[in-house]
């Protein structure tokens, strides 16, 4: 797909999942060599599956529909019924996810903290003996942070929280669907960040533009373990190496440009609030800018109407505040059309 066929007359900052597969993605989608997933593999998602578990430092990986799907099996293949899983109180496992709530007889209690960094003090009160009667199976910590505005979670902390479960003998697992954002925003290689965790989950829909997809890599037991539970949920897919030959490009590809994303978020956010003290952004890390509406006399609803009139489409979060991500295809012609959208709008506020 061209440059001028990517071109809209509206300005999309709903989310990093609506970017499209690159060319060259749709070239390796043509030429991948096939098989039959459930039966004896399909080699391009073996082969997706082996280089992802070597970038993020794994001894296994596992293809996987979706992110969401990727946490659900680290928590089945590692929690039993009955066993309780700590996470930052704002997790997008906990609070949008639920799965593992809903599926799998765990019990998810969030951690309250900061910036997405939940509270130590407060994870060590909740593992002492006395503080719940469920053993505690799992600790699942996210970066970057979704609700928390695309804030990435200091080595030196989950350096900390793992040395916390480790001598407990619990097992950590990280959400990281946008952990690519997270590496490029430290500067580090992702394997940096997994070190400090036993599984991890890694998004190749969003930033890194793939049609769909997410790794599950850890352990070697441990995803042979996910991989049986995949097919009892109906994970398990046939000629499944079409869309994974877009995840190798994505994981190869297209982690290095994700700094341009982090770039027009800092040109939303300084946009926005140039625009006066009504309206005020978040200064991001990565690609996310949470604006909060409060002053402005009008709710978040009311806004994703009249900027969608103005050729912007947003996301409300919660009734003050809405949710804008930068993604490949927002360029910074666009970000200056967003920011006049929100002038208008302000202006008729």
């Amino acid at each position: 797909m061209n440059a001028a066929a990517e071109a809209s007359d509206i300005v999309d900052l709903r989310s990093d999942t609506v970017t499209r597969p690159t060319e060259a993605m749709y070239a390796r989608m043509r030429s991948a060599p096939l098989g039959d997933d459930g039966l004896d593999a399909d080699p391009t998602a073996r082969a997706l599956e082996e280089t992802a578990a070597a970038m993020l430092g794994k001894a296994a990986g596992l293809f996987v529909p979706s992110c969401t799907m990727g946490n659900l099996l680290a928590i089945l293949a590692q929690v039993q019924r009955s066993e309780q899983v700590l996470l930052e109180a704002q997790a997008h496992m906990l609070n949008t996810e639920r799965g593992a709530a809903t599926l799998t007889g765990t019990f998810l209690l969030g951690i309250e903290g900061a910036d997405g960094a939940m509270d130590l003090d407060r994870l060590e009160a909740a593992l002492h003996s006395s503080a719940s009667p469920l053993r505690t199976a799992m600790i699942a910590v996210e970066t970057s942070h979704n609700a928390a505005g695309g804030t990435v979670l200091p080595p030196a902390h989950m350096a900390a929280l793992a040395d916390i479960a480790r001598r407990r003998g619990i097992p950590v697992h990280l959400d990281g669907a946008r952990l690519f954002n997270a590496a490029i925003h430290l500067g580090v290689p992702p394997a940096d960040l997994t070190a400090h965790v036993d599984t991890v989950s890694l998004c190749l829909s969003k930033g890194l533009s793939a049609p769909m997809g997410a790794v599950l890599a850890g352990d070697a037991p441990v995803i042979a373990t996910a991989r049986r539970l995949r097919k009892m949920i109906g994970g398990t897919q046939r000629q499944v190496g079409i869309v994974a030959a877009a995840g190798l490009e994505a994981i190869t590809a297209m982690g290095a440009r994700l700094d341009e994303d982090h770039a027009r978020a800092r040109q939303l956010s300084d946009g926005l609030n140039a625009l006066g003290a009504r309206l005020s952004a978040s200064v991001p890390q990565t690609n996310i800018v949470q604006v909060d509406l409060g002053r402005t006399g009008r709710d978040s609803a009311h806004w994703v109407e009249a900027l969608e009139a103005a050729g912007t489409r947003t996301r409300p979060l919660g009734p003050t505040r809405l949710r804008l991500v930068t993604h490949r295809h927002i360029t910074a012609a666009d970000i200056e059309r967003a920011v006049t959208a929100f002038r208008a709008c302000l202006d008729a506020a």
